[in-house]
């Protein structure tokens, strides 16, 4: 195993270098480094590793979801307002209405299963926006009208609801009764994720306060909370409607709020933490795609993905009518809503194992959105954010 760490960390550090050189977003290098070293080429990651894969992406995004929350303001998302609750679920609806109304024509798949191929692609990725919305928030880029901060509301939120589709599709697909109640567990565990991440994040902060402990200790506290809560969903999600990510976040925000120099320097410690948790997460999502999947998509595949992300993009459009943003602001939240990576590692080869028809149809369409998505969407707001976007650095 410790070899395959070896491996996996410097041959995606040079690759993620090398892509940053000649202006490719780095997360390319890393995803090539974990094709190039996963089973389907030359099966260089020990199996152990392999085995744990999920949770260490988890972790990977703990990290990064904690260091969002202690950079975000509460008045911020309260500014925000309507349109960051509108981004939670109307760009996943279009897309996964997109897929419904196409897939079946180009793939001459059923209805329901381009709503299941709809609800594994139609999932953003936080591991991709997250750290470049932190990242304009720290150049103060879209600060006027808190486009980062919507992003970063609306992506956390918009896996909790795409996950919540694919269950009930899947299990309409086996031939189960859908229940009204699985549709009220998504608003259910949003608030409840949120009033447990406050309440958690207020008591950290009065601890800390009372109590003198390194900085690096508070970090461990934050991690080993989210790792409770993320074992918490895990084990009873079916009778507690929970969301652990979001109560990530909000226990970040709760404490800015509460202590907002202490998260300021827990934030640069998470930052440094995100430098190896980064290349883990890329390089173990690269694993999960098999290259000979991608090839035999054919070209209608790619198609469709691009169209489907019209969809997307329209439904973003519509979430922002009516704002104060410009035409450059909409057009560059459009931009940044469409990478696609974690939850289609995650759940794109589900169909397959419970053996659905649409399986094998329904992977292969996951694995070409993370490779197409994910370096294009990246290399999207990099490339428009300093041309669309006007900045404030003392916002």
């Amino acid at each position: 195993m410790l070899i395959s760490i070896a491996l996996m960390m410097l041959l995606g550090m040079v690759m993620g270098g090398i892509c940053k050189k000649i202006h490719i977003p780095s997360l390319t290098g890393m995803l090539l480094t974990g094709i190039i070293l996963g089973p389907y080429v030359f099966n260089l990651i020990d199996e152990s590793l392999l085995n744990i894969s999920t949770e260490l992406r988890k972790i990977a995004l703990i990290i990064i979801l904690t260091r969002a929350g202690l950079s975000l303001d509460l008045n911020d998302l309260k500014e925000v307002g309507r349109p960051a609750i509108f981004m939670c679920f109307v760009p996943a609806c279009f897309e996964m209405i997109g897929m419904v109304i196409l897939a079946p024509k180009m793939l001459g798949i059923s209805l329901l299963d381009a709503a299941i191929m709809g609800a594994v692609v139609g999932a953003v990725s936080p591991a991709v926006i997250v750290p470049k919305m932190i990242k304009l928030m720290e150049e103060g880029y879209g600060m006027e009208h808190r486009i980062p901060q919507l992003i970063l509301a609306g992506a956390s939120v918009d896996d909790v609801f795409v996950i919540v589709m694919f269950t009930a599709f899947t299990g309409l697909a086996k031939g189960e009764r859908v229940s009204i109640q699985s549709f009220i567990h998504i608003p259910l565990s949003i608030v409840v994720g949120i009033l447990i991440g406050f309440f958690t994040g207020s008591m950290l902060a009065k601890y800390f306060e009372k109590i003198h402990i390194r900085d690096t200790a508070k970090v461990i506290i934050l991690l080993c909370m989210a790792f409770i809560f993320v074992t918490v969903e895990d084990k009873f999600s079916v009778r507690i409607p929970f969301s652990a990510m979001i109560s990530v976040m909000a226990i970040g925000i709760s404490m800015k709020r509460k202590r907002t120099a202490v998260a300021k320097r827990l934030s640069l410690k998470f930052n440094k933490l995100w430098v190896a948790a980064e290349i883990i997460l890329f390089v173990l999502v690269g694993a999960t795609v098999d290259i000979t999947d991608a090839g035999t998509a054919g070209f209608r595949s790619i198609i469709l993905l691009f169209w489907v992300l019209a969809f997307r993009m329209l439904g973003v459009f519509l979430c922002l009518l009516k704002t104060v943003l410009t035409w450059k602001e909409r057009l560059f939240c459009m931009i940044a809503y469409c990478p696609k990576a974690t939850v289609q590692a995650a759940i794109g080869g589900v169909p397959l194992a419970m053996g659905l028809s649409c399986g094998n149809m329904v992977l292969t369409v996951a694995v070409v959105a993370i490779l197409l998505t994910a370096p294009l969407g990246a290399f999207g707001i990099e490339a428009s954010y300093k041309r669309l976007l006007n900045t404030n650095l003392q916002n």
